[in-house]
């Protein structure tokens, strides 16, 4: 902002870079094409009038330079001109032509209102370093709104607006004029040569064999700026294939072909790719970055996709940025403008995350990951997911069967911090792959394409270590990796995915959620399913393709492999010490029991407890009214005082079952050293109570005496006790509707509709009543 006394006046800039733009045809007929703009361009009808003021042109005629006042009809709502007060708008360009260097040199302002709006542009035209029959255009602009009139902001659209429309006018002028040229037998210009001298032999064009498509300069867009786009005096350059020859023109030497960008390094696997030679011409890896290697338009067409012309300029700025002040490797165009993307080209917000992740990288040698990490054996036995082919799109496609992964068991053999590395050096693979599908298909192909298959997932998925480590996994993915990935199908997905969708998705960022697309049962073989998105001949067996795919089964981590919890302490990995479980000791005779309550029918009640020590009996009961505050009983009628521990009653004893609450699940017998998920969809408003209730051993049925193995395994429990440790979360009903619209209108979820169905996919185990939903699964 700019303080003028008392009054503060905003100040809007914005800036423009443009790419190395370069075309196909020697300096001088590019030049006699731009000459035919003046006075006036029938092409560009804002374009209104222009007026030479000076003219000099040096002793030996090399060089000459020009002063033009240029006059533009603005496109602007009639209010703005009338309170400005004004009805064209005045420029003035300034160009300087050294026809003994071969460069052009332009330099534009505005002349109108520039007390309030500054716009200036810097263009150079020049030959290029290593074709001297091709010309290279670059150039700066900028435009900073002091003030005018509070309409600050309405003049940074318009000016924005008339630079968009001049980018695509000026492609098609600067072909007219060169199109006009040939018609009239104008394809060679002379070269300027000092008095006395012959002209140096020249072609109108190169006769270089063809570039690799690592630098095909075959594209060259217009280079409009804020000024063009007010100002249709600024030069441009063009698209041109065709080749313009006269019968009298000289024949050209051979041209050296220009270098490789660091970038566009590929090998001749490509259909089209380069041959030896030209590859030896690549710069090394040493070389990648540096600030004398400029980005060509063609270039960012051919690798990194179709930009706009102030995207292009982001892109340029935020490159140079980081070489002109990050110490450590520069990252790759691609990853550059992954972060650009994520945050809509918004240069200071992409800059500040791009830096922190590069950071990260360096922390954790992420770059080289792919040559040092090797995975344990039990992720090649267990870890259900590989990369298989591409999609119809070619981006490479990576199949996940999740619904066949023991999360759990992956994270107590592994811990958190080796199945991170594991997912970052797939993510690390699927960058490369990206590459690599760029050179065999010819298109820019920057992420790839998901497909997670959910059949077989269940409550063990709900485990919350694990929820808690994919929930890691997620934010340094979405950090680290922004707009990697392209597509995400979601197949077969059961009535228990909402439920983790609704504790996840809260961590996925908007723009990926929507690239989410999920099928319930065979939705996927229908209509819109995945024929539209992958190529029949490489559908997955397991999904009823004839293609095999080396994902591993999966299956249950045995628990010979698990890690000990002091192992895991060493680590840093703190899943059971600090921890969000809680821990409660059973008696028999003193149940511990836990009370939620529920404003909003409809919420969801998700446990996740393991059974320590004994055996114990898990219910859900419904009350209307509240229980007395918890209080402590001694356990049991032998009076053994109970050892420190939690243990809370909270249904009185006077409660009658069936009257004064009820039991909403049938009982579920849990193991000791079993671990059980489960969650309920309540029905009612009210008060919910978890109870973990001391498991009795039965009587023998032969004799009224017990058996001496059940006396003594009483015995042996009662004075040990039962423990359990148990966490529980309650998912609010807006929460939870809203994740079940969520994942229909994302995909063919129709059996979502109610958020009172049942799960299915899940083990014997499984409780439900008429009442309301419920599902438990024991992991064993």
């Amino acid at each position: 902002m700019t303080v003028v006394g008392a009054i503060v006046v905003p100040t809007m800039v914005q800036k423009y870079q443009s790419p190395v733009r370069v075309y196909k045809y020697p300096f001088e007929l590019v030049m006699a094409a731009y000459e035919r703009r003046f006075p006036t361009c029938h092409l560009i009808p804002m374009f209104v009038a222009s007026d030479v003021v000076s003219e000099e042109t040096s002793e030996d005629g090399a060089v000459t330079k020009v002063e033009r006042r240029c006059a533009l009809d603005v496109d602007a709502p009639r209010l703005l001109k009338r309170i400005a007060g004004v009805d064209y708008v005045y420029f003035i360009q300034r160009n300087t032509l050294d026809r003994q260097e071969r460069t052009l040199h332009i330099e534009s302002h505005n002349e109108t209102f520039s007390n309030r709006v500054i716009i200036s542009e810097t263009c150079c035209y020049s030959v290029h370093p290593e074709n001297g029959e091709w010309t290279c255009f670059e150039q700066t602009a900028s435009l900073d709104i002091k003030s005018f009139f509070g309409f600050e902001s309405t003049v940074e659209k318009i000016a924005m607006k008339q630079y968009a429309s001049s980018i695509k006018k000026g492609k098609e002028i600067i072909d007219f004029y060169l199109n006009e040229l040939e018609d009239e037998g104008i394809t060679h210009v002379d070269r300027w040569t000092p008095s006395g001298l012959p002209p140096p032999p020249s072609t109108a064009r190169s006769n270089s064999p063809p570039l690799p498509p690592d630098f095909s300069l075959t594209s060259s867009s217009t280079p409009a700026t804020f000024t063009s786009s007010l100002d249709p005096t600024a030069p441009t350059s063009t698209t041109t294939t065709s080749v313009h020859t006269s019968a009298d023109a000289p024949t050209s030497p051979t041209v050296p072909t220009p270098p490789l960008p660091a970038d566009a390094r590929q090998d001749s696997s490509s259909t089209d790719g380069p041959s030896k030679e030209l590859v030896a011409l690549a710069l090394p890896d040493d070389q990648a970055g540096t600030p004398d290697d400029k980005l060509d338009a063609d270039y960012i067409k051919r690798y990194l996709g179709d930009l706009t012309p102030l995207q292009e300029s982001c892109l340029i700025r935020l490159r140079k940025w980081l070489q002109e002040t990050h110490k450590g490797k520069i990252p790759k165009d691609q990853h550059i403008l992954r972060f650009l993307r994520a945050r809509d080209f918004n240069m200071d917000k992409a800059r500040e995350v791009l830096c922190q992740s590069l950071t990260w990288r360096k922390q954790h040698q992420v770059d080289y990951l792919l040559e040092t990490w090797t995975s344990p054996q039990v992720l090649h036995d267990y870890y259900t997911g590989d990369w298989h082919h591409h999609d119809r799109d070619g981006r490479p496609l990576y199949v996940l069967r999740l619904g066949q992964m023991d999360t759990k068991g992956l994270v107590r053999a592994l811990g958190e911090e080796s199945l991170l590395r594991h997912v970052l050096s797939i993510n690390e693979e699927g960058l490369r792959r990206c590459e690599e599908n760029t050179k065999v298909f010819g298109r820019p192909i920057s992420c790839w394409t998901c497909l997670v298959d959910l059949e077989g997932l269940n409550m063990r998925h709900l485990w919350r270590p694990g929820v808690k480590a994919l929930l890691r996994i997620i934010e340094v993915v979405e950090a680290n990796y922004p707009e990697t990935l392209g597509r995400l199908l979601i197949l077969r997905a059961p009535r228990v995915f909402p439920v983790l969708w609704t504790l996840v998705s809260p961590f996925i960022d908007e723009n990926t959620r929507k690239k989410f697309l999920i099928y319930a049962g065979n939705d996927y073989q229908g209509p819109g399913g995945l024929l539209d998105y992958i190529d029949k001949d490489i559908i997955p067996d397991f999904l009823g393709g004839e293609c095999m795919c080396e994902v591993p089964e999966g299956g249950l981590v045995p628990k010979s492999m698990y890690r000990t919890t002091e192992d895991m302490e060493n680590e840093g990995v703190r899943l059971w010490t600090e921890t969000i479980y809680q821990s409660a000791s059973i008696f028999k005779g003193a149940p511990h029991e836990l009370l939620i309550q529920i404003i909003d029918a409809s919420s969801v009640i998700t446990w996740d407890f393991d059974v320590c020590k004994g055996d114990v009996v898990f219910n859900i009961f419904h009350s209307k009214r509240a229980p007395q505050p918890a209080r402590k009983e001694p356990p049991g009628p032998h009076g053994v005082p109970p050892p420190p521990g939690n243990n809370v009653q909270l249904i009185d004893k006077s409660w009658t079952l069936g009257q004064d609450y009820s039991r909403v699940e049938s009982a579920l017998t849990c193991k000791e050293g079993e671990s059980v998920q489960g969650s309920h969809v309540t029905r009612w408003p009210g008060f919910y109570i978890l109870q973990w209730r001391f498991h009795s051993m039965p009587a023998c049925a032969a004799t009224s005496l017990p058996r001496v193995d059940d006396v003594l395994a009483s015995l042996q429990v009662s004075s040990h006790k039962c423990k359990v440790m148990y966490y529980t979360e309650v998912l609010g009903s807006e929460d939870f509707r809203t994740a079940c619209y969520d994942v229909q209108s994302l995909g063919s979820m129709t059996s979502l509709e109610s958020s009172h169905s049942g799960f299915s996919q899940l083990s014997a185990a499984t409780t439900s009543s008429s009442q309301s939903q419920s599902s438990s699964m024991i992991s064993r």
